[in-house]
């Protein structure tokens, strides 16, 4: 959650979750998230069967944000069903290498209702899930399941990016609009 850190956890009912992964699904982050994920392959030619001009780049950016839809989706029901929770609080803690492995840490751990961690099978299940059914609708040259598990390992170490950036973005924000009302 934002700007909150973990000492602040409250278990969220269904009613909430759904409307915290509704509004995330909209949220300009994911299509930031599916344009940059595009362009990237669009310069790559990846898959090649997509093409190149508007025509590929709209192909691929439809296939990242299917892909994030389908992930959220499966880790949004994941959690009800096994009540986990996976929405990031920041460490709370001093020091950057503490607070890099904690965000690591967070992105293969949830929360039970009582706080605790354990390891995330909605977290998980739901990137490993959202990496395979997207071959369904990728063309011959990337449906493998290698290629599934290649598309699992990157999205693994974008959420565990994202969440490095999550934990420290606070705090490079707060420094830069207070620093900037320092001189004034």
């Amino acid at each position: 959650m934002a700007g909150k850190t973990q000492d602040q956890f409250t278990p969220l009912t269904p009613k909430e979750r759904l409307k915290v992964y509704a509004k995330d699904l909209f949220a300009p982050f994911h299509f930031l998230m599916a344009g940059a994920s595009a362009g990237i392959t669009q310069v790559q030619n990846v898959p090649p069967e997509w093409g190149q001009g508007s025509e590929g780049y709209a192909r691929r950016f439809a296939n990242y944000y299917a892909y994030a839809t389908t992930s959220s989706m499966l880790q949004m029901a994941g959690e009800d069903l096994l009540h986990e929770d996976n929405l990031y609080y920041g460490s709370g803690e001093h020091g950057a290498w503490r607070r890099v492995k904690y965000a690591v840490e967070r992105s293969v751990l949830a929360r039970s209702d009582d706080g605790s961690s354990h390891f995330s099978i909605s977290q998980v299940g739901s990137t490993a899930g959202a990496a395979f059914i997207s071959r369904l609708w990728q063309p011959r040259s990337n449906d493998s399941a290698g290629d599934g598990a290649v598309s699992f390992g990157i999205s693994m170490a974008t959420n565990a990016g994202v969440n490095v950036i999550r934990e420290f973005l606070p705090d490079i924000t707060r420094h830069v609009f207070h620093h900037g009302t320092d001189g004034q």
